[in-house]
This record gives structure tokens, sequence and C-alpha cells, in this order.
């Protein structure tokens, strides 16, 4: 053994009810060495979280049956997954997005279409950000 840790990639669970986009994303997030989880619908989303929690959720604002703000505030929810930061992809441009993004939690709302390294590097600050529990001294 070399003395040197294996760093684990971080999990992003991507939701969008668009096959394409979802291709288009894992293929982004496999390329900067980012594990990913797919899926279209808002309940595969849910199992999918509470089976294998991610370091991110990744969600359009628009799903079959929900919203993606509305499916994540389920998601965060359940105990231990509190504190998973969110981003939102949206095609929209109207202001209602970014403010239902943000009462849901969501530290980003990307408009697509994108560019990979913005997406890339927003998902790194929103992962790197998040609160470190300290151990109990006592």
């Amino acid at each position: 053994m070399n003395g040197r840790l294996e760093q684990v990639a971080p999990l992003v669970l991507v939701i969008d009810e668009q096959q394409q986009d979802l291709n288009q994303v894992a293929a982004i997030l496999a390329s900067a060495n980012i594990a990913c989880q797919c899926c279209t619908r808002p309940d595969e989303a849910f199992a999918l979280a509470l089976r294998n929690p991610p370091d991110l959720i990744l969600c359009d604002t628009n799903l079959f049956g929900e919203s993606g703000p509305e499916t994540c505030e389920r998601i965060k929810r359940q105990p231990g997954l509190e504190e998973v930061p969110v981003m939102f992809l949206s095609n929209a441009q109207i202001p209602d997005v970014i403010r239902r993004g943000h009462g849901a939690n969501g530290a980003y709302c990307l408009r697509k279409p994108f560019a990979a390294e913005v997406l890339v590097g927003l998902i790194d600050a929103a992962i790197t950000a998040r609160p470190v529990v300290a151990a109990d001294a006592s």
C-alpha cells in the first residue's frame, strides 16, 4: 500500500424526463470523473436516493407527475438526505423557476442549454460547499 487514500468519485442523482438530456449530462459527468444515477420519473428518483444517497441532486424543473422542486423537497425530507445540495436545470426563462428552485433549497438554477464546464464547476462548488459535521470531542 502506498499510504494514499483512494478518492471516491462524487455521486450525482440526475432527474430529467428527456432521455437525450440525461445522456448529455451523464457524458459530461463521466468525462469529469463524477458518477451519476439517471432517471426520468420522480418515484424512481425517490427510490434511487433512498437506496444510494447522492452527494448532489441535479433535477429538471419539469417532470412527469410533479415538479422538480416538489420531487427534491420530498427526497430531502428523508432522514440522512436533508443536507444534499440540489441544482435545477430548466428551459424556462421566467423568474418563477428560480424562485421555486430557491424555495426547494436549490443551490443553483442552470438554464438549458449549458456549457459542460459551467455544469461541472457548479456541481463541484455545490458539493464542496456542503457543511462539514464535526465529530463529538467528548
